[in-house]
């Protein structure tokens, strides 16, 4: 059965491409003369038309030029290529048209013809996301051999700092031995922060994002009481999922406090807004799957944005915008949101900052 919100009774066309409705490309089944036989769940999500509406419809009609989809159906019926790729835009239902991939092939039945269609938007939203999944599990395997290099000489090195000053009678000099075994104290709490997400075990319950978002709420504003509200925005029907809550609850918090910390200046001026958004997503692909369901967590702020310098780079380790910080929240709650199949994306201007966390749900 088709997973769009337009699902209807199944006929033999919708059988027959039953598994068309698993892909997130937008399809379109059309007979020789370019008149919609079946259309998948993507496509009508992006059309906001039902199947049974696009059925026997001159598909060339939903572009700003048809004359393009036409020539290319011309070719496709004289056999002058197997495969045919332009680029068009798509008209869409009360939106503006979206710029589109388009590529025409003939089908495997006579007398059809295929088409898909890739927003370029989403092809460069995907290919975003690829390069999160990829840097994540760099950034894994860096942190664990580096952190492991570092922990076994710091050992040596604090151990042989604590026998020197037994050996030394001047205070003075047992001053500079303090020293050496309070950075190496220092250092070894920075290592037991990059290794954490990958010692403790993951704790999976039933998880209602309202509680974790309040939780957090809670903590930030005892930390800040003044100058900063945080504003609620939740859709209350989401439903309980699976996942480990007290990772949950640390991931966000790192995102709030990233986002109070950024808001310095507004906090001091009593004008600081950190607004929690939750919201269903449906028929959304991230992390190389399509969902039917994901939860959208939004985490905005009116702080004075990401700088540009490291916009490509906050989730990497060791990256900070702000003097004096670790560069290790982002790192973390990226490590524990995809612990739970999700990822967190960020989309910053001056005035805005939104941190976005997606989590498929059942």
């Amino acid at each position: 059965m088709s997973s769009s919100p337009f699902a209807e009774a199944p006929t033999s066309d919708t059988g027959r491409f039953h598994s068309l409705d698993l892909m997130s490309t937008l399809v379109a089944v059309l007979r020789a003369d370019g008149a919609v036989q079946f259309a998948n769940a993507a496509l009508e999500n992006a059309l906001g038309l039902s199947r049974r509406t696009l059925e026997g419809v001159d598909f060339s009609t939903f572009f700003t030029d048809p004359a393009l989809l036409q020539t290319a159906l011309a070719g496709a019926r004289g056999k002058d290529f197997a495969a045919l790729r332009y680029e068009a835009s798509l008209k869409r239902q009360h939106q503006d048209p979206v710029p589109v991939h388009v590529s025409v092939a003939d089908a495997e039945q006579v007398g059809e013809i295929l088409v898909e269609l890739w927003p370029l938007e989403q092809q460069a939203r995907q290919d975003r996301e690829e390069r999160l999944l990829d840097q994540a599990q760099a950034n894994k395997e860096l942190i664990r051999n580096l952190a492991h290099e570092i922990k076994n000489p710091l050992g040596g090195i604090r151990g042989a700092a604590q026998l020197l000053e037994m050996e030394l009678e001047s205070r003075e000099l047992t001053e500079y031995t303090q020293v050496i075994i309070h950075e190496a104290d220092r250092l070894q709490s920075l290592v037991d922060r990059l290794l954490a997400p990958h010692r403790h075990p993951h704790l999976v319950g039933d998880v209602n994002i309202h509680e974790v978002c309040e939780r957090v709420r809670s903590l930030v504003l005892v930390e800040y009481p003044q100058g900063l509200k945080v504003l609620r925005d939740y859709d209350t029907s989401i439903p309980e999922f699976r996942g480990d809550r007290a990772q949950l609850i640390q991931a966000l918090l790192n995102i709030v406090q990233n986002a109070a910390q950024a808001l310095t200046e507004r906090i001091a001026e009593g004008e600081a807004t950190i607004t929690l958004r939750t919201r269903v997503a449906r028929q959304v692909t991230f992390g190389r799957q399509r969902y039917r369901l994901a939860l959208e967590l939004h985490v905005i702020d009116n702080g004075p944005g990401v700088p540009d310098a490291i916009k490509e780079r906050i989730f990497y380790p060791l990256v900070s915008g702000r003097d004096g910080g670790s560069g290790l929240g982002l790192t973390l709650a990226q490590t524990f949101v995809q612990r739970h199949h999700g990822l967190i994306e960020c989309d910053s201007v001056p005035g805005r900052t939104d941190f976005r966390i997606l989590i498929p749900l059942p």
